[in-house]
Protein backbone atom coordinates (compact mmCIF):
# COMPACT_ATOMS: atom_id res chain seq x y z
CA UNK A 1 0.00 0.00 0.00
CA UNK A 2 1.06 3.59 -0.66
CA UNK A 3 1.05 6.47 1.80
CA UNK A 4 -2.06 8.49 1.03
CA UNK A 5 -0.29 11.61 2.30
CA UNK A 6 2.26 11.34 -0.50
CA UNK A 7 1.73 12.46 -4.09
CA UNK A 8 1.43 9.98 -6.95
CA UNK A 9 4.30 11.22 -9.13
CA UNK A 10 3.38 9.23 -12.25
CA UNK A 11 -0.03 10.86 -12.36
CA UNK A 12 1.49 14.34 -12.71
CA UNK A 13 2.34 16.30 -15.84
CA UNK A 14 5.74 17.95 -16.22
CA UNK A 15 4.14 21.31 -15.48
CA UNK A 16 2.61 20.03 -12.25
CA UNK A 17 5.96 18.56 -11.19
CA UNK A 18 7.63 21.92 -11.89
CA UNK A 19 5.12 23.71 -9.65
CA UNK A 20 5.59 21.30 -6.75
CA UNK A 21 9.39 21.26 -7.10
CA UNK A 22 9.37 25.05 -6.96
CA UNK A 23 7.29 25.01 -3.77
CA UNK A 24 9.77 22.57 -2.22
CA UNK A 25 12.55 25.07 -2.89
CA UNK A 26 14.41 22.93 -5.43
CA UNK A 27 15.95 24.23 -8.63
CA UNK A 28 13.43 24.21 -11.48
CA UNK A 29 15.63 22.06 -13.73
CA UNK A 30 15.20 19.24 -11.22
CA UNK A 31 11.67 18.76 -12.58
CA UNK A 32 13.02 17.69 -15.97
CA UNK A 33 15.48 15.34 -14.28
CA UNK A 34 12.74 13.72 -12.24
CA UNK A 35 10.38 13.54 -15.22
CA UNK A 36 13.02 11.76 -17.29
CA UNK A 37 13.37 9.09 -14.59
CA UNK A 38 9.83 8.29 -13.47
CA UNK A 39 8.97 6.20 -16.53
CA UNK A 40 12.15 4.15 -16.18
CA UNK A 41 12.48 3.32 -12.45
CA UNK A 42 10.29 2.26 -9.56
CA UNK A 43 12.10 4.07 -6.74
CA UNK A 44 14.07 7.24 -6.11
CA UNK A 45 17.29 5.41 -5.20
CA UNK A 46 17.80 4.58 -8.89
CA UNK A 47 17.84 8.24 -9.95
CA UNK A 48 21.61 8.36 -10.26
CA UNK A 49 22.06 12.00 -11.32
CA UNK A 50 20.09 13.35 -8.35
CA UNK A 51 21.83 13.80 -5.00
CA UNK A 52 20.93 11.54 -2.09
CA UNK A 53 19.67 14.57 -0.14
CA UNK A 54 17.27 15.46 -2.90
CA UNK A 55 16.21 11.84 -3.36
CA UNK A 56 15.36 11.69 0.36
CA UNK A 57 13.33 14.89 0.03
CA UNK A 58 11.45 13.48 -2.94
CA UNK A 59 10.67 10.25 -1.10
CA UNK A 60 9.15 12.27 1.75
CA UNK A 61 6.62 13.90 -0.56
CA UNK A 62 6.13 11.52 -3.50
CA UNK A 63 5.81 7.88 -4.40
CA UNK A 64 6.28 6.11 -7.74
CA UNK A 65 3.44 3.70 -8.34
CA UNK A 66 4.13 0.22 -9.69
CA UNK A 67 1.93 -2.60 -10.98
CA UNK A 68 2.89 -6.22 -10.61
CA UNK A 69 2.15 -8.72 -13.37
CA UNK A 70 0.26 -11.42 -11.51
CA UNK A 71 -0.31 -13.67 -14.51
CA UNK A 72 -0.22 -13.60 -18.29
CA UNK A 73 -1.78 -15.81 -20.93
CA UNK A 74 -0.63 -16.02 -24.54
CA UNK A 75 -2.96 -16.94 -27.41
CA UNK A 76 -1.91 -18.63 -30.63
CA UNK A 77 -2.54 -15.40 -32.58
CA UNK A 78 0.03 -13.55 -30.45
CA UNK A 79 -2.53 -11.80 -28.23
CA UNK A 80 -1.43 -11.60 -24.58
CA UNK A 81 -3.75 -11.06 -21.61
CA UNK A 82 -2.20 -9.63 -18.46
CA UNK A 83 -3.57 -9.79 -14.93
CA UNK A 84 -2.18 -6.87 -12.91
CA UNK A 85 -2.15 -6.65 -9.12
CA UNK A 86 -2.97 -3.08 -8.02
CA UNK A 87 -1.41 -3.62 -4.59
CA UNK A 88 -4.61 -3.10 -2.58
CA UNK A 89 -6.38 -6.40 -3.13
CA UNK A 90 -7.85 -5.37 -6.50
CA UNK A 91 -6.80 -6.80 -9.86
CA UNK A 92 -7.40 -5.75 -13.45
CA UNK A 93 -6.79 -7.19 -16.89
CA UNK A 94 -5.19 -5.66 -19.99
CA UNK A 95 -4.64 -7.04 -23.48
CA UNK A 96 -1.74 -6.73 -25.92
CA UNK A 97 -2.65 -7.18 -29.60
CA UNK A 98 -0.40 -7.32 -32.65
CA UNK A 99 -1.57 -5.64 -35.85
CA UNK A 100 0.10 -4.84 -39.16
CA UNK A 101 -0.36 -1.15 -38.44
CA UNK A 102 1.26 -1.41 -34.98
CA UNK A 103 0.91 -2.94 -31.54
CA UNK A 104 -2.16 -2.08 -29.47
CA UNK A 105 -2.86 -2.27 -25.76
CA UNK A 106 -6.39 -2.42 -24.40
CA UNK A 107 -6.35 -0.96 -20.90
CA UNK A 108 -8.73 -0.96 -17.95
CA UNK A 109 -9.85 2.33 -16.40
CA UNK A 110 -11.62 1.00 -13.31
CA UNK A 111 -11.37 -2.01 -11.02
CA UNK A 112 -14.78 -3.43 -11.85
CA UNK A 113 -17.73 -1.61 -13.39
CA UNK A 114 -21.08 -0.30 -12.22
CA UNK A 115 -23.04 -0.51 -15.51
CA UNK A 116 -23.72 -4.27 -15.79
CA UNK A 117 -24.21 -4.71 -19.53
CA UNK A 118 -25.61 -8.18 -20.24
CA UNK A 119 -22.86 -9.12 -22.69
CA UNK A 120 -19.90 -8.04 -20.53
CA UNK A 121 -18.14 -9.82 -17.66
CA UNK A 122 -16.43 -6.73 -16.24
CA UNK A 123 -19.33 -5.80 -13.94
CA UNK A 124 -19.34 -9.16 -12.15
CA UNK A 125 -18.70 -8.14 -8.55
CA UNK A 126 -19.56 -4.48 -9.19
CA UNK A 127 -17.25 -1.48 -9.07
CA UNK A 128 -14.37 -1.49 -6.56
CA UNK A 129 -12.72 1.82 -7.44
CA UNK A 130 -11.39 4.12 -10.14
CA UNK A 131 -7.86 3.73 -11.49
CA UNK A 132 -5.43 6.64 -11.30
CA UNK A 133 -3.73 8.03 -14.42
CA UNK A 134 -0.55 6.30 -13.25
CA UNK A 135 -2.27 2.92 -13.04
CA UNK A 136 -3.50 3.36 -16.61
CA UNK A 137 -0.07 4.44 -17.84
CA UNK A 138 1.63 1.53 -16.13
CA UNK A 139 -0.47 -1.00 -18.00
CA UNK A 140 1.00 0.34 -21.24
CA UNK A 141 4.53 0.79 -19.85
CA UNK A 142 4.75 -2.67 -18.29
CA UNK A 143 3.33 -4.42 -21.34
CA UNK A 144 5.79 -2.60 -23.62
CA UNK A 145 8.64 -3.67 -21.32
CA UNK A 146 7.45 -7.25 -21.08
CA UNK A 147 6.97 -7.68 -24.83
CA UNK A 148 10.03 -5.54 -25.67
CA UNK A 149 7.99 -3.81 -28.38
CA UNK A 150 6.72 -0.32 -29.01
CA UNK A 151 3.05 0.30 -28.31
CA UNK A 152 1.61 2.66 -30.90
CA UNK A 153 -2.13 2.33 -30.22
CA UNK A 154 -4.15 2.43 -27.02
CA UNK A 155 -7.80 1.53 -26.53
CA UNK A 156 -9.64 2.38 -23.33
CA UNK A 157 -11.97 -0.59 -23.71
CA UNK A 158 -10.95 -2.92 -20.90
CA UNK A 159 -12.57 -3.23 -17.49
CA UNK A 160 -14.63 -0.21 -16.45
CA UNK A 161 -16.32 2.79 -18.06
CA UNK A 162 -13.72 5.47 -18.92
CA UNK A 163 -16.19 8.35 -18.73
CA UNK A 164 -17.29 7.21 -15.27
CA UNK A 165 -13.68 7.97 -14.31
CA UNK A 166 -13.64 11.08 -16.47
CA UNK A 167 -10.93 13.26 -14.92
CA UNK A 168 -8.41 10.44 -14.58
CA UNK A 169 -9.13 9.09 -18.07
CA UNK A 170 -8.61 12.52 -19.65
CA UNK A 171 -5.44 13.04 -17.63
CA UNK A 172 -4.16 9.64 -18.79
CA UNK A 173 -4.81 10.53 -22.44
CA UNK A 174 -2.90 13.78 -22.06
CA UNK A 175 0.00 12.03 -20.32
CA UNK A 176 0.09 9.26 -22.92
CA UNK A 177 0.62 11.91 -25.56
CA UNK A 178 3.35 13.80 -23.72
CA UNK A 179 5.09 11.11 -21.65
CA UNK A 180 4.69 8.03 -23.85
CA UNK A 181 4.91 9.92 -27.15
CA UNK A 182 1.79 8.26 -28.50
CA UNK A 183 -0.29 10.21 -31.00
CA UNK A 184 -3.71 11.00 -29.56
CA UNK A 185 -5.15 10.04 -32.93
CA UNK A 186 -4.08 6.48 -32.09
CA UNK A 187 -6.07 6.43 -28.86
CA UNK A 188 -9.68 5.19 -28.74
CA UNK A 189 -12.02 5.73 -25.80
CA UNK A 190 -15.02 3.45 -25.49
CA UNK A 191 -18.14 4.42 -23.56
CA UNK A 192 -21.48 2.78 -22.87
CA UNK A 193 -23.02 6.18 -23.57
CA UNK A 194 -22.76 8.71 -20.73
CA UNK A 195 -24.22 11.57 -22.74
CA UNK A 196 -23.27 14.38 -20.35
CA UNK A 197 -19.65 13.25 -20.27
CA UNK A 198 -19.51 12.94 -24.07
CA UNK A 199 -20.61 16.57 -24.23
CA UNK A 200 -17.90 17.46 -21.71
CA UNK A 201 -15.23 15.49 -23.57
CA UNK A 202 -16.20 17.22 -26.81
CA UNK A 203 -15.11 20.58 -25.39
CA UNK A 204 -11.61 19.19 -24.73
CA UNK A 205 -11.27 18.71 -28.49
CA UNK A 206 -8.81 15.86 -27.99
CA UNK A 207 -8.18 14.13 -31.36
CA UNK A 208 -9.04 10.69 -29.97
CA UNK A 209 -11.55 8.27 -31.48
CA UNK A 210 -14.81 8.10 -29.56
CA UNK A 211 -16.22 4.56 -29.64
CA UNK A 212 -19.80 4.31 -28.43
CA UNK A 213 -21.28 0.98 -27.34
CA UNK A 214 -24.69 1.18 -29.04
CA UNK A 215 -25.61 -2.50 -29.55
CA UNK A 216 -29.27 -1.85 -30.40
CA UNK A 217 -31.21 0.43 -32.76
CA UNK A 218 -33.94 1.44 -30.30
CA UNK A 219 -34.57 2.06 -26.61
CA UNK A 220 -36.71 -1.04 -26.09
CA UNK A 221 -33.95 -3.44 -27.10
CA UNK A 222 -31.05 -1.43 -25.68
CA UNK A 223 -32.60 -1.13 -22.22
CA UNK A 224 -32.88 -4.93 -22.02
CA UNK A 225 -29.12 -5.43 -22.33
CA UNK A 226 -27.74 -2.06 -21.16
CA UNK A 227 -29.23 -0.61 -17.95
CA UNK A 228 -27.47 2.70 -18.69
CA UNK A 229 -30.10 3.27 -21.39
CA UNK A 230 -32.71 3.82 -18.70
CA UNK A 231 -30.97 7.13 -17.98
CA UNK A 232 -29.34 8.02 -21.29
CA UNK A 233 -31.81 7.32 -24.12
CA UNK A 234 -30.65 6.65 -27.66
CA UNK A 235 -32.01 9.89 -29.13
CA UNK A 236 -30.00 12.06 -26.73
CA UNK A 237 -26.94 9.83 -27.07
CA UNK A 238 -26.95 10.02 -30.86
CA UNK A 239 -27.43 13.78 -30.77
CA UNK A 240 -24.38 14.04 -28.50
CA UNK A 241 -22.41 11.84 -30.92
CA UNK A 242 -23.43 13.99 -33.87
CA UNK A 243 -22.35 17.13 -32.01
CA UNK A 244 -19.08 15.45 -31.00
CA UNK A 245 -18.23 14.53 -34.59
CA UNK A 246 -19.10 18.00 -35.91
CA UNK A 247 -17.25 19.85 -33.15
CA UNK A 248 -14.07 17.76 -33.24
CA UNK A 249 -14.06 16.72 -36.89
CA UNK A 250 -13.46 13.15 -35.70
CA UNK A 251 -15.54 10.22 -36.92
CA UNK A 252 -17.46 8.41 -34.18
CA UNK A 253 -17.27 4.61 -34.07
CA UNK A 254 -20.47 2.83 -33.05
CA UNK A 255 -19.82 -0.58 -31.52
CA UNK A 256 -22.57 -3.08 -32.24
CA UNK A 257 -22.45 -6.57 -30.74
CA UNK A 258 -24.56 -8.97 -32.78
CA UNK A 259 -26.77 -11.17 -30.58
CA UNK A 260 -28.69 -14.02 -32.16
CA UNK A 261 -32.43 -13.36 -32.64
CA UNK A 262 -32.23 -10.18 -30.59
CA UNK A 263 -30.66 -7.29 -32.51
CA UNK A 264 -29.42 -8.98 -35.68
CA UNK A 265 -32.35 -8.91 -38.11
CA UNK A 266 -32.44 -7.05 -41.41
CA UNK A 267 -35.09 -4.76 -39.90
CA UNK A 268 -32.71 -4.02 -37.00
CA UNK A 269 -30.02 -3.13 -39.53
CA UNK A 270 -32.33 -0.82 -41.48
CA UNK A 271 -33.42 0.90 -38.28
CA UNK A 272 -29.81 1.30 -37.16
CA UNK A 273 -28.88 2.81 -40.52
CA UNK A 274 -31.74 5.30 -40.31
CA UNK A 275 -30.65 6.38 -36.82
CA UNK A 276 -26.98 7.04 -37.64
CA UNK A 277 -27.12 8.10 -41.31
CA UNK A 278 -26.66 11.81 -40.56
CA UNK A 279 -23.68 11.26 -38.23
CA UNK A 280 -20.03 11.17 -39.33
CA UNK A 281 -19.54 7.60 -38.18
CA UNK A 282 -18.46 4.03 -38.72
CA UNK A 283 -20.21 0.92 -37.39
CA UNK A 284 -17.92 -1.67 -35.83
CA UNK A 285 -19.74 -5.01 -35.83
CA UNK A 286 -18.73 -7.50 -33.14
CA UNK A 287 -19.70 -11.14 -32.89
CA UNK A 288 -20.85 -11.81 -29.33
CA UNK A 289 -18.20 -13.53 -27.23
CA UNK A 290 -19.00 -16.17 -24.64
CA UNK A 291 -18.85 -15.02 -21.02
CA UNK A 292 -19.38 -16.87 -17.75
CA UNK A 293 -22.00 -14.56 -16.29
CA UNK A 294 -24.93 -15.75 -14.17
CA UNK A 295 -28.19 -15.61 -16.10
CA UNK A 296 -26.55 -14.93 -19.45
CA UNK A 297 -27.73 -17.24 -22.23
CA UNK A 298 -26.93 -14.94 -25.13
CA UNK A 299 -25.30 -16.33 -28.26
CA UNK A 300 -23.92 -14.91 -31.53
CA UNK A 301 -25.70 -15.30 -34.87
CA UNK A 302 -24.31 -17.40 -37.69
CA UNK A 303 -21.75 -15.78 -39.95
CA UNK A 304 -24.08 -15.61 -42.95
CA UNK A 305 -26.75 -13.78 -40.95
CA UNK A 306 -24.13 -11.35 -39.63
CA UNK A 307 -22.88 -10.66 -43.15
CA UNK A 308 -26.42 -9.93 -44.33
CA UNK A 309 -26.74 -7.42 -41.47
CA UNK A 310 -23.52 -5.75 -42.58
CA UNK A 311 -24.65 -5.68 -46.22
CA UNK A 312 -27.90 -3.93 -45.28
CA UNK A 313 -25.86 -1.22 -43.57
CA UNK A 314 -23.54 -0.88 -46.56
CA UNK A 315 -26.51 -0.69 -48.96
CA UNK A 316 -27.86 2.12 -46.79
CA UNK A 317 -24.64 4.07 -47.14
CA UNK A 318 -23.25 3.21 -43.69
CA UNK A 319 -19.60 2.18 -43.49
CA UNK A 320 -19.46 -1.06 -41.47
CA UNK A 321 -16.72 -3.58 -40.72
CA UNK A 322 -16.33 -6.59 -38.47
CA UNK A 323 -13.94 -6.25 -35.55
CA UNK A 324 -11.03 -8.65 -35.73
CA UNK A 325 -11.36 -11.31 -33.05
CA UNK A 326 -8.27 -11.43 -30.83
CA UNK A 327 -7.47 -13.79 -27.99
CA UNK A 328 -10.86 -15.43 -27.54
CA UNK A 329 -9.15 -18.71 -26.56
CA UNK A 330 -7.74 -16.92 -23.46
CA UNK A 331 -10.93 -14.92 -22.76
CA UNK A 332 -9.27 -11.71 -23.94
CA UNK A 333 -11.90 -10.65 -26.48
CA UNK A 334 -14.53 -7.92 -26.24
CA UNK A 335 -16.66 -8.30 -23.10
CA UNK A 336 -14.58 -11.09 -21.56
CA UNK A 337 -12.23 -9.16 -19.28
CA UNK A 338 -12.68 -9.19 -15.51
CA UNK A 339 -10.31 -8.74 -12.61
CA UNK A 340 -8.96 -11.91 -11.04
CA UNK A 341 -9.81 -14.24 -13.91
Amino acid sequence: MYNINKIDLLSLSLGEIRDIIDKLGLEKYRAEQIYSWIYKVNNFAEMSNISSRHRDLLSEHFYIKNLEIDKKLVASDGTIKYLFDLGDGNKIESVYMRYKHGNSVCISTQAGCRFNCAFCASAIGGLARNLSPAEMLLQVINIARDTQTRVSNIVLMGIGEPLDNYDNAVKFIELAGSALDISLRRISLSTCGLTDKINELKLKKLPVTLSVSLHAPNDELRSKIMPVNNKYKISGLLEACKDYAEYTGRRVSFEYILINNFNDSEQNARELASRVKNILCHVNLIMLNKINKPGSDLSPPGRKKAEIFAQVLENSGINATFRRRCGDQISASCGQLRGGN
